[in-house]
């Protein structure tokens, strides 16, 4: 019998390079294909491409598999880094994790996988897929949560659809992430004690605001306080989020003293665009952070229909833990959550991402909040 040919996306961290040697493990035949997504400035201080491709390479020596490089780099500009800009100059906050995990891991990359003749394709994400054997769904794909809490990127992962999941293994689903570290050292990896990486490649840990500036037109406008009054001047929408607290750039201004007289921070709280005015509030809770419902378009159900049940858990950011909502589906084009408690700073931009339990049913875009 002809052993099944899986195609792992190899990106030099540890996750992908344990997860190829368990698929070898588990009698696959496996090619390992390192992904170059970014260009533009590929040498710079930033940017590992190259130090990741090394390691890639060298883990595929130790594990023992093929490996070959290819460049998605235009599709990427295309599909991810462009939408990207767009959604920022719009004042909003995107998440470009969600976007190349739609657009290059699980589409350009499955492409390429299949003309390579793979069955199934992989990456290190922590998330499972299991077939549903009973019940409406039975025979469609589900995509569950990791088993490592900590570590579940479910969340980056709702926009997959039945087709991209059916061809998706996730090797690392069953297990946590210090026994990943074991294993890594164990077979004597040589990136066994990388750092994880944090961020993307095109901007890494280099200076968002620097970095930003090299593409969007921006125009600096007043800060305004809830009460309407200018307490300074910033510096263009696009480079503050919701509830961000450093960087607003308030200086010297007097904060206003609560009861118990302490002065509470600054937050940013509304960006209003087409007035090119950002709001600051005083307080964690100050009640325009907190929003008891939020609207989302740009939907995608991963079992390809909406959730019969209305009474779900939500998501409004990564790592956040789940929060009990009612879902309302009655306008096709866009969902509203309804939380049974107001959630804090969610942002236009990011993703609304539903669940049930450990399996996660897909999700929107955040349009808005009130």
């Amino acid at each position: 019998m002809t052993k099944k040919r899986v195609v792992i996306g190899m990106s030099g961290g540890v996750d992908s390079s344990v997860s190829a040697w368990l698929l070898k493990e588990q009698g696959y035949d496996v090619i390992g294909l390192f992904m170059k997504n970014w260009e533009d400035d590929d040498d710079s201080e930033y940017c590992s491409t190259r130090q990741d491709w090394i390691d890639a390479a060298s883990v595929a020596d130790v594990v023992g598999v093929d490996i070959e490089a290819v460049n998605f780099a235009a599709e990427y500009k295309d599909r991810v880094f462009a939408e990207f800009l767009r959604e920022y100059q719009a004042g909003r906050t995107p998440n470009p994790d969600v976007l190349c995990n739609a657009e290059i891991k699980f589409k350009a990359f499955l492409d390429h996988a299949i003309k390579l003749g793979a069955d199934l394709i992989a990456t290190g994400h922590y998330a499972r897929v299991r077939e549903a054997t009973s019940g409406p769904d039975a025979g469609s794909f589900q995509l569950l949560k990791a088993v490592d809490g900590t570590k579940d990127q479910s969340y980056f992962l709702h926009r997959l659809n039945q087709a991209q999941l059916s061809k998706t293994l996730f090797p690392l689903g069953e297990i946590h992430k210090t026994e990943v570290r074991k294993i890594a050292e164990q077979l004597k990896l040589p990136n066994a004690a990388k750092k994880d990486s944090t961020g993307i490649c095109f901007i890494g840990e280099r200076p968002f605001r620097e970095f930003l500036n090299r593409y969007l037109s921006y125009q600096p406008g007043p800060m305004k306080t809830d009460g309407g009054e200018i307490v300074g001047e910033h510096v263009g929408l696009s480079f503050y989020t919701l509830g961000q607290r450093k960087g607003i750039g308030l200086g010297g201004i007097k904060s206003h003293q609560n009861a118990e007289g302490n002065s509470e921070p600054w937050y940013v709280a509304r960006k209003d665009v087409a007035a090119n005015t950002l709001y600051i509030v005083q307080g964690h809770d100050h009640p325009w952070l907190l929003s008891p419902t939020l609207h989302a378009g740009q939907i995608n159900w991963i079992a390809g229909h909406a959730p019969t049940r209305a009474d779900l858990a939500a998501k409004t950011r990564y790592r956040q833990a789940d929060v009990a909502c009612r879902l309302d589906i009655s306008n096709p084009e866009q969902f509203v959550l309804k939380f049974t408690d107001p959630q804090w700073a969610v942002t236009p931009g990011q993703s609304a991402v539903l669940y049930d339990g450990d399996v996660c049913l897909g999700g929107g875009i955040i349009d808005s909040a009130a």
